[in-house]
């Protein structure tokens, strides 16, 4: 899943609960934390982890795959909420992924 793929889900209605039980995760989890593989895109394959996995790492490995935190799920629903509003619904899921790709990559 890539985070437009991750944007459109959401946008589209999805919900949270369904989407940790699809993804193996606990929803009870402190905080499921965004990871992406390296390089950075907008096509980049993402991966989901609780935070009592990762003890909140900016790298971690999965597998034998190296993966790097975008943010937390707390933020990206806040993301997710914000665009539903007046001002942002006129972008679209690349759009959006766009600017919180270019947040995650320059404020974390």
């Amino acid at each position: 899943m890539t985070l437009t793929e991750l944007i459109h889900y959401f946008r589209s209605g999805g919900k949270y609960e369904h989407f940790c039980h699809e993804q193996s995760l606990d929803p009870e989890s402190e905080v499921i934390e965004i990871y992406a593989r390296a390089p950075f895109s907008l096509e980049s394959n993402l991966a989901f982890f609780e935070i009592e996995k990762t003890e909140g790492r900016i790298e971690y490995s999965h597998d034998n795959i190296k993966y790097h935190n975008l943010f937390d799920f707390y933020f990206f629903q806040d993301a997710i909420e914000e665009s539903k509003g007046e001002s942002k619904r006129h972008l679209d899921d690349s759009e959006i992924a766009s600017k919180l790709l270019s947040y995650a990559i320059n404020n974390a």
